[in-house]
Parts: C-alpha cells; sequence; structure tokens
C-alpha cells in the first residue's frame, strides 16, 4: 500500500483531492492541516496530523514512515502574502522547501505534485499565453511559488524527487467567505446568484479569466501523481488548460441555471483588480496536454460542478 502525504488537505481543494483517493486507491494518507475535524475518510486509512507546514515536529510526524506520493496544497494565498510577506516566505517558500528537502532524504525518488499558480505568469500578460511564455510575477505568492517551481526541477534532476508542478488557473466555486484571495469574486457569483441575492461584479462585462472547475482540478492533481515522467518537459512545470471565459458569458450560464435574474448583477470595474484577474489573453497548453491534463469539457459543465458546490 502507497503511503501518501497531502498538505492543505483541509483545504477547498485538498476535500475534494482527499475524496478521489479515498475512493479510487488504496493508499494510506497523511493528511496535514491547521483543521483536519470536518475530514470524514475511513479511520485506518488515514492519519491526521492537525498542525501548519511551519509548526515545530510537523515534518518528523509526516515523514516518521517514507512516503512514496506527496501533494504539496498547503499555502498562504496570494492576497495574504502580498499583505504579510514574512509570512508567506515562511510557509510558501521556507517550510515548502524544508519539507521537499526532508523527502528527498528518504532516498526513494518519491513523486511529488506541487500546486504552483498563474501568478507566476505576472501581470499584464502577454497577448497570448503558452508554454514559452516568460515568467515575471507581479506578486510575492507568484514569486515564491516560481522559486519553489526552480527548486523542485533541480531536484528532480538531481534524481532525488520526481516531480510534477502544476499551475493552477481560477478554480472555482470556493466557499462564500474571506480566504485572501483576491479572486474571489469568481466563486462568489455563483453562491449569491444561486441564492437569488445581488452580485456586483468588480470586473466589467468585457472581462475575460482561466477557470477550472474543483472536480476537474482535483481530477487532474490525481492524474498528476501516476502519468509517466517522461511526458513531462524539463522545467517539470505545466500550466493546466483551462476555460477562457468572458465574465458576461459566466453570469449569464449561472443565472440560466440557477433561475436566477440577471437583473441581480451590476457592474462597478476595479481596474487594478481586472489587471490582474480581468484580462487573460488566449491560453495554448501543449505540454499539459501532452502530459494528460484537461480542462472542464464545456461552460456549462463549468458551471453545474460550481453551482453543485452551493448546494452544500
Amino acid at each position: 500500500m502507497k503511503r501518501v502525504i497531502v498538505t492543505g488537505a483541509g483545504g477547498f481543494v485538498g476535500r475534494q483531492l482527499c475524496q478521489i483517493l479515498a475512493e479510487q486507491t488504496d493508499w494510506h494518507l497523511v493528511l496535514i492541516d491547521n483543521v483536519l475535524s470536518h475530514i470524514s475518510l475511513p479511520a485506518n486509512r488515514v492519519t491526521l496530523i492537525e498542525k501548519g507546514l511551519q509548526d515545530e515536529g510537523v515534518l518528523n510526524d509526516a515523514f516518521a514512515i517514507p512516503c512514496d506520493i506527496l501533494f504539496h496544497l498547503a499555502a498562504v494565498p496570494g492576497g495574504a502574502a502580498e499583505q504579510d510577506p514574512a509570512l508567506s516566505k515562511t510557509v510558501n517558500l521556507d517550510a515548502t522547501l524544508a519539507m521537499f528537502e526532508r523527502a528527498a532524504e528518504q532516498d526513494n525518488c518519491p513523486r511529488i505534485v506541487f500546486t504552483s499558480t498563474i501568478a507566476v505568469l505576472g501581470a499584464p500578460m502577454p497577448e497570448v499565453v503558452d508554454d514559452a511564455s516568460p515568467i515575471v510575477p507581479a506578486m510575492t505568492y507568484g514569486a515564491h511559488k516560481a522559486m519553489i517551481e526552480l527548486a523542485l526541477a533541480d531536484l528532480t534532476r538531481r534524481g532525488l524527487v520526481d516531480s510534477v508542478s502544476v499551475r493552477l488557473p481560477g478554480i472555482i466555486a470556493r466557499p462564500l467567505a474571506k480566504n485572501g484571495l483576491k479572486s474571489a469574486f469568481l466563486s462568489n457569483v455563483f453562491h449569491l446568484l444561486a441564492s437569488k441575492e445581488p452580485f456586483v461584479s468588480p470586473v466589467s462585462q468585457q472581462a475575460t479569466m482561466w477557470l477550472m472547475s474543483v472536480q476537474q482540478c482535483a481530477k487532474n492533481l490525481y492524474h498528476a501523481s501516476l502519468l509517466d515522467s517522461a511526458l513531462m518537459p524539463v522545467s517539470r512545470v505545466v500550466t493546466l488548460p483551462a476555460l477562457r471565459v468572458g465574465m458576461t458569458e459566466l453570469v449569464k450560464e449561472i443565472v440560466e441555471q440557477s433561475g436566477s435574474n440577471m437583473s441581480l448583477v451590476s457592474w462597478q470595474p476595479d481596474p487594478g483588480l481586472e489587471a490582474g484577474f480581468g484580462k487573460q489573453p488566449p491560453l495554448f497548453t501543449p505540454a499539459a496536454e501532452k502530459a494528460g491534463f484537461e480542462r472542464d469539457n464545456s461552460l456549462s459543465v463549468l458551471v453545474a460542478n460550481g453551482l453543485a458546490l452551493t448546494a452544500r
């Protein structure tokens, strides 16, 4: 039986990933997060470590027995990282590097799946983004993620780990709550319109975003743990395929599927927010597609998946 560590297991994406791992594998899961009380998985297959990644002793607990696969999802998110760069460095850089170095010391070349971010691409983005687009992060969060991408590629080059870094687009629909994400409006629109409440869009009707449902995201992470290393580029990093969605299209599809009303929607664009999250150009991801990663099949499927989470 494989022993698998999942950091950030209690988070939005982490919970969805753990459910897939519980249903589709017989792996023993070592779950790490500050709060894990809501995790409901077979007790004989789960070890819970209710600690932050930077807490004393967490690495000794996690690596008491060598792991075969490590999913690293834990992070201080974008807006929160920008407000507290020191905390971002502690968690997103120092603690993350320490964990990967501990994994490398096992001497069994474990698969590491690292959730990076499109924030490494910076803002404004070029007219088209593809696998050759430069890395010019415009936020502390993106800068730290880019540093980890390079560190993992080096550990892989040295034969110490077998890494797969995936850059996530906007993942929806997150809970309606303050979570440090500047892109929270992309999830709030689902919750508010499904509840027939007013939604004020902080980006314009012409805004465009790269989106993926959390269900598809979790499937891609699971795929990352199993794929043939030869399918990955030398950088060991791919930008995940995503749907490029217009804000007007997204709102209309949510209204139609939820039975809401367009009269609940108003527009008050924030130029700064739109520059960072509403001007995402055409996206081409041949390296990810070659490696077997997938996007949601359509806008209709994306919205249906997002609305499914608002009913919970």
